[in-house]
């Protein structure tokens, strides 16, 4: 069982920048005997809950349809979800199981976290969703046997991963829909990734030295794995399992899917071999330098290109409108989403 000397009831999240190393390190603690780590990204803050409904008592049936929600999205995923209903006699299992705590979204999403890692066989349940990063401050609060994760990667690697993004769905992620690849396509702008690269690192700078708050470097985590993730057992309170290292090498946006295992240390410097154009770079480093420099990641020199340039700023508007037209139905309360991000 999970000891009690400053170790973790749970649950655990694991946050940053998308294309940060995430879904890697939900597959180490997925292979922990202790952790579970749900199936998909569940998006509860932002899309399904926003900080005015916290404290919101939900009747019991309004209850039980959110934990069917869930259910749905961890076993179907957030893109290809069908109908929760077919998971409503669960969910009812999962809301009488709350007894005499308040039905409030905040406590069904914790029941829903713990049912689903006792259902498979453990006791300690993970969520690794990268946006929770911009509720950090929430989380610490809301749960406060909680552990929180956060992966930052070169902003760089991330601005080439979120360019190639749209191509997985023919790369052998036979799971990722057309529309998301035409949505993730249309995302894409140098200077919009990066300032959002800006705002996830701001969002955990106040939480760097909190004590339930641990941050990773996607590139220390491949090239010294085994003194990473013994840091990471350390900071959850639990034993090192060399297993943890023997996870799947899915998931990146520059090659083919493939059945290998390990964690692949070739990929710290894969942006350097192409797929950014000068421009972009410099783009990236302009935005992100003060940060990138904080975290040991040293700009290079690069050459703008006249003609390239006045082109990403002109169309800086119309992608931000098109994006922001394509998101409407991930973001539950337009306006504190924009806020989370800007402020």
């Amino acid at each position: 069982m999970i000891k009690e000397d400053g170790s973790i009831k749970g649950p655990v999240f694991v946050v940053g920048n998308s294309r940060s190393g995430t879904t890697m390190m939900g597959h180490i603690l997925r292979n922990h005997p202790m952790i579970f780590t749900l199936q998909h990204e569940l998006h509860f803050f932002e899309q399904l809950c926003t900080s005015g409904d916290y404290n919101r008592v939900l009747s019991f049936d309004e209850a039980v349809k959110l934990a069917a929600r869930l259910l749905c999205i961890n076993h179907d995923s957030y893109w290809t979800q069908g109908d929760p209903a077919r998971f409503s006699e669960e969910a009812e299992t999962v809301i009488r199981s709350i007894q005499d705590r308040s039905r409030t979204p905040v406590v069904i999403f914790e029941q829903f976290l713990r049912y689903v890692a006792l259902k498979n066989g453990k006791q300690i349940p993970c969520d690794q969703t990268p946006r929770y990063i911009l509720y950090i401050a929430d989380i610490l609060k809301l749960y406060p046997d909680s552990r929180v994760i956060n992966m930052i990667r070169d902003p760089r690697p991330v601005l080439l991963s979120q360019k190639n993004k749209w191509k997985r769905r023919w790369m052998g992620y036979k799971n990722f829909p057309l529309k998301e690849s035409i949505r993730t396509k249309i995302n894409y702008h140098p200077i919009t990734i990066s300032m959002l690269w800006n705002a996830s690192v701001r969002a955990v700078n106040p939480f760097t030295g909190h004590p339930r708050v641990l941050v990773v470097k996607f590139e220390d985590l491949l090239t010294d794995s085994e003194t990473e993730v013994r840091r990471i057992c350390d900071f959850l309170g639990v034993d090192f399992y060399k297993e943890m290292l023997d996870i799947p090498q899915g998931g990146s946006s520059l090659k083919k899917f493939t059945t290998n295992k390990g964690i692949d240390s070739s990929r710290v410097e894969a942006w350097r071999k192409g797929g950014l154009n000068p421009t972009e770079i410099y783009l990236c480093q302009k935005i992100t330098g003060t940060l990138m420099k904080k975290y040991g990641y040293e700009p290079e020199s690069t050459k703008v290109n006249p003609l390239i340039l006045p082109w990403y700023l002109f169309s800086l508007p119309v992608k931000l409108l098109m994006s922001f037209i394509l998101n409407l139905k991930r973001m539950k309360s337009i306006p504190e989403a924009i806020k989370r991000r800007l402020l």
